[in-house]
């Protein structure tokens, strides 16, 4: 995925699928320095984490 799609999934009011290594996750925000973003799996568990958004995947 590339920091474009990230920001425009950010800024929708669709609820838009993610994968990260075949997990369903939330993108939290991208972070400053435009390589990564913070995310948390989709479910009762909300631990965060970064990831290189080049692993993101829209399904």
């Amino acid at each position: 995925m590339d920091v474009k799609r990230v920001k425009q999934i950010l800024s929708s009011p669709a609820d838009i699928e993610v994968k990260y290594h075949d997990a369903s996750v939330w993108i939290d925000k991208l972070n400053e320095d435009g390589r990564t973003a913070t995310v948390h799996l989709r479910g009762p568990l909300e631990e965060r984490t970064i990831v290189e958004i080049e692993e993101l995947k829209e399904m």
